[in-house]
């Protein structure tokens, strides 16, 4: 990457179960773009479909491909990412952050949340940073530690 690029983030979003998980990827998108970082939304489809309607007139959304297709392209070195928030709130969202952790460049972000926040946290053994909240319903606790992460995410390095 050269001082021309454009930084990229891909945002990593699994069943969108707990509420808070919408809400927390769109304003995620917002502030990476408000940093001049491209955010790229991968999910499922009801993720995406959820994140799609939340944003019809695409202002924090610009690209959003399916979960799989963007593991495939990375693992295929079609294309990768500067920075990779996966958004967990079970067992198969940390499956998701191990395997970005080690098929990707980009510095990755496990953004943990639900009832068993700690809990899950406590379960990652691979290189990451870890931000985890105690959040369902109220998206406030989440937010202010991903604010903390905000600020440096935008001016670090691989």
């Amino acid at each position: 990457m050269t001082e021309n690029d454009e930084k990229t983030a891909l945002l990593l979003l699994g069943c969108p179960q707990v509420p808070v998980q919408t809400s927390m990827a769109l304003y995620l998108a917002h502030g990476l773009s408000e940093r001049g970082i491209r955010p790229v939304v991968a999910g499922t489809t009801a993720a995406r479909k959820l994140m799609e309607v939340a944003d019809p007139g695409r202002y924090y959304l610009d690209e959003v491909t399916d979960i799989d297709d963007a593991i495939d392209d990375i693992t295929g070195k079609v294309r990768d990412f500067d920075l990779c928030f996966v958004f967990i709130h079970n067992d198969s969202g940390i499956a998701y952050a191990g395997t970005m952790a080690y098929i990707s460049k980009a510095r990755v972000y496990a953004l943990i949340f639900g009832e068993h926040a700690e809990e899950l946290a406590a379960e990652i053994e691979f290189p990451c940073e870890v931000v985890a909240a105690k959040a369902v319903h109220n998206p406030m606790p989440l937010k202010r530690k991903l604010e903390e992460v905000m600020q440096w995410a935008a001016v670090s390095k691989r």
